[in-house]
């Protein structure tokens, strides 16, 4: 017995304790822009992984921002993400075959002690494989790039960890399972006891608290030194789509000069480490001659490839095909940091 054979099942009404601990805010029918927004009323657990620093799309500023209105109110449109919750059903489905269980869709869910604590639940398990008792855990569903399977070997991610123990933490589950789908077709499953990450459950619960206190008193957070830099250079992008302010003047001796300085300085030293692996490249294929591979004491030290890759030329393109020019090539505005030469020679002594 699935999911589909609950469909007629009625579902539980907003406000109503769905979990141990946890009272439903919406169905998962609800409409998404009505879930993103309601999203913004606490910490998701997704949320919770970016304020650890462990998430590959946000950390604690970007949740802070989302939080508080000054990100746009948008979903992940991306391919992937896209493809993940178009799998989710298939793979929900597959766990509960494989483990003659009950699965059901329920919606946004908040502690009812902490209500800023949340969570959607992929999937409520109603009559879970490892306990006598009718409900006491969930599914959370995951589908991963087949170049991310290194990640899984020894269990889940970090990300998923804390993911699947803020789920559990928000709905007073003792377990979850963990269904994901690698590279389209190889399945996995698994299962986080919270008695087995104790302290984390609780490290997560505080990290979450201190993050909303932050939110909720108009207080950013303040990231380490060591933050992914794309993360924050996505973030600044959308929280300034639009840069028609006035120019911002920065202090000799402050941080955004040493900055300025540090910026120029890495910026030469990848331009002279370009030019001497150009050089060391140059002489590896002079060593070849009209051959593409070297040994070394009998086995492969290098070679040389051949690749190819497509080229449209759009100049002709425009001019034989208009239509179709017009149709396919877009114009993408990007930005890139352009510093005159004058203040490149005088941070560069």
């Amino acid at each position: 017995m699935t999911e589909t054979a609950l469909a007629g099942a009625s579902a539980p009404a907003a406000g109503r304790r769905v979990t141990p601990t946890g009272r439903l805010i919406l169905s998962a029918d609800a409409d998404r822009e009505v879930w993103l927004a309601a999203r913004r009323n606490g910490l998701g657990s997704s949320d919770i992984a970016a304020v650890l620093g462990i998430s590959r799309y946000g950390n604690a500023l970007s949740v802070y921002h989302d939080k508080t209105g000054g990100l746009p109110l948008e979903s992940d449109d991306s391919e992937p993400a896209l493809w993940g919750r178009l799998l989710e059903d298939n793979v929900a489905r597959e766990w509960a075959r494989r483990n003659r269980s009950v699965v059901r869709r329920v919606g946004l869910v908040a502690n009812v002690d902490r209500p800023w604590q949340m969570c959607t639940l992929d999937r409520r398990v109603l009559e879970c494989p490892l306990a006598d008792t009718r409900e006491r855990c969930a599914v959370e569903v995951k589908c991963r790039d087949k170049m991310k399977a290194p990640a899984w070997r020894a269990g889940v991610p970090d990300d998923v960890l804390a993911q699947t123990l803020w789920q559990a933490d928000v709905c007073g589950y003792d377990h979850m399972h963990v269904a994901t789908l690698i590279g389209g077709n190889d399945y996995r499953q698994f299962v986080i006891r919270v008695a087995d990450h104790e302290q984390l459950v609780s490290d997560l619960r505080a990290a979450g608290a201190r993050a909303w206190e932050q939110i909720v008193t108009s207080r950013p957070p303040v990231l380490p030194a060591d933050a992914d830099p794309d993360v924050l250079l996505d973030l600044y992008e959308r929280l300034h789509p639009v840069r028609e302010g006035e120019p911002v003047a920065i202090d000799r001796d402050g941080d955004a000069q040493d900055s300025l300085s540090e910026y120029i300085e890495a910026g030469a030293a990848e331009a002279a480490a370009r030019k001497r692996k150009n050089h060391a490249k140059a002489q590896l294929i002079a060593t070849l001659g009209d051959a593409d591979l070297a040994l070394l004491g009998g086995r492969t030290a290098y070679s040389y490839d051949e690749s190819s890759r497509q080229y449209c030329d759009v100049k002709r393109l425009a001019e034989r095909w208009p239509e179709a020019y017009a149709d396919c090539v877009e114009d993408r505005p990007a930005r890139r940091l352009n510093i005159p030469k004058s203040v490149r020679e005088e941070h560069s002594v």
